[in-house]
């Protein structure tokens, strides 16, 4: 995954322009999710591309919102997948962060926004969803509607030898019992509410710094002294022409040359696995349109999907509070006084609009569904002809 975009963004223009309005997104998203008029590319259906502002109302902060990781943390820098592999030092300060933002990230649930995203394809309206978010929300808010996870999801960690996936609960449990001063710390933090609040400055007043991909950041906390396990089918079963060896506590020990386990999320720097390329590229290339909530289209592997969809002429529908990369290309032909079957672009919060835009949906297919009868076929019964 390239490093993501960190140039400025520019404020949203408004496309329709009727669509500042909640009622107008309502109308304008109404349309561009209708049923084509006549023969159009794809099924006839809309995929998603959802980013991190859709699970800012699960209480997991974004990355460039009012109160997300850049806008609030300058100095933020994610770990990128080359230090992670080569540095020891580097992954006790991943895993120890990890450990304990991994609270927060458990306790999260999917939130109304999902749900509507659920319900939607449920009426029919959507054929899969891509998402950038590794909270695996979607997953657990609509499980028969397809979710392609294009950056991976935590709720695993994956072995760099073997690639076998471990549970991160059971992975939270081993790193709890191989640091019992970090437990003691992290149930300290839990006691003193530093990781219950949801409030993003209230973490902060606390000395926290949480980021959405699952971490917190505790200024002046020493991450030398953490440790983690080595892979458990590496350890009995080293690949050929390695060795995997812990201390005498069951840590990864540095004089191992295998068994090292990451979470199973594409971190940048890291390439995308071909299979997911070419399964997010398929739910583009079968839809008719694609909608993208709460991405600002930053990650390159995001914003080149939006791409594909506009070179092959595909309707273009883009929910997020503030800018997004490339935007104006994407709408350069959209007319603004337009209905929105064409294109829409608004900036609205995904929680309380999307329940309102199911809604919608739905009244539109009950209305469908109903029969019509029309006073001018009608005829009376023979006996009341008399």
């Amino acid at each position: 995954m390239r490093i993501p975009y960190t140039a400025p963004l520019p404020s949203p223009t408004i496309i329709p322009t009727s669509a500042s309005t909640v009622p107008g997104a309502i109308a304008a998203l109404h349309d561009f999710l209708a049923p084509p008029t006549e023969p159009a590319k794809g099924n006839g259906k809309t995929v998603i591309l959802s980013g991190a502002g859709l699970s800012v109302a699960s209480g997991l902060a974004d990355y460039r919102g009012s109160a997300g990781t850049y806008t609030l943390n300058k100095t933020y820098r994610p770990i990128y997948f080359h230090e992670f592999c080569a540095s020891h030092e580097a992954r006790k300060r991943y895993w120890a962060r990890s450990f304990l933002g991994w609270t927060n990230l458990h306790r999260s649930r999917p939130n109304r926004g999902h749900e509507a995203i659920g319900s939607l394809g449920a009426l029919g309206q959507l054929s899969s969803v891509i998402t950038q978010n590794v909270d695996s929300f979607h997953p657990q808010a609509h499980p028969d509607l397809r979710t392609l996870e294009l950056h991976g999801y935590l709720r695993s960690t994956v072995c760099l030898s073997c690639r076998t996936e471990y549970n991160r609960d059971d992975f939270q449990a081993d790193l709890s019992a191989l640091n019992p001063s970090w437990a003691a710390f992290l149930a300290e933090m839990l006691d003193a509410g530093a990781l219950t609040t949801e409030n993003p400055e209230e973490r902060r007043r606390k000395g926290l710094k949480t980021n959405p991909d699952g971490d917190v950041d505790v200024p002046g906390v020493e991450y030398t002294t953490f440790r983690y396990p080595p892979c458990p089918r590496c350890l009995s079963s080293p690949p050929e022409g390695t060795r995997v060896e812990q201390d005498s506590e069951g840590a990864w020990a540095p004089t191992s040359t295998a068994g090292i386990l990451k979470p199973a999320v594409i971190m940048f720097g890291e390439s995308i696995p071909d299979a997911v390329k070419l399964g997010v590229e398929s739910a583009v290339d079968e839809a008719s349109r694609i909608l993208i909530l709460g991405s600002s289209l930053a990650t390159y592997s995001a914003w080149r999907l939006v791409k594909r969809a506009k070179e092959q002429g595909m309707p273009i529908g883009i929910v997020n509070l503030g800018g997004a990369r490339g935007e104006e290309q994407f709408f350069q032909d959209v007319a603004r006084s337009g209905s929105g079957r064409d294109g829409v672009r608004t900036s609205l919060s995904l929680e309380d609009f999307l329940p309102v835009l199911v809604e919608r949906m739905r009244e539109s297919a009950a209305t469908a569904s109903s029969p019509v009868f029309r006073s001018a076929s009608f005829q009376p019964a023979p006996w009341a002809w008399r």
